[in-house]
């Protein structure tokens, strides 16, 4: 499903303009991206879905054309987490909700 179908079975369930559930699930993402690119905070929809920025340390990697060694600097990531319910409805173990 890309964004456009999630639009239109979003209005559907709901009887929503289109234009409004977009302008809802645009605003909704970039929350998300502000608080993840701030760092400090996570954001959760419980039984859903998580979202925070964690930190990763310098390592040491190879170059896979030359196979040199090279040090990759430490940089900041994303780290998004399934929720109890998501897993449970991934695995068939419960039902999504109609």
């Amino acid at each position: 499903m890309n964004k456009t179908e999630l639009i239109d079975a979003v209005s559907d369930r709901t009887g929503l303009s289109k234009k409004d559930v977009g302008e809802t699930i645009d605003a909704m993402f970039n929350e998300i991206s502000n608080v993840v690119a701030k760092g400090g905070e996570k954001v959760t929809i419980p039984g859903m879905v998580s979202f925070e920025q964690v930190a990763r340390g310098p390592r040491k990697g190879f170059n896979p054309q030359t196979k040199q060694p090279i040090q990759i600097p430490a940089s900041n990531a994303v780290k998004i987490t399934a929720g109890a319910n998501l897993k449970a409805y991934a695995k068939g173990t419960k039902t999504p909700p109609s």
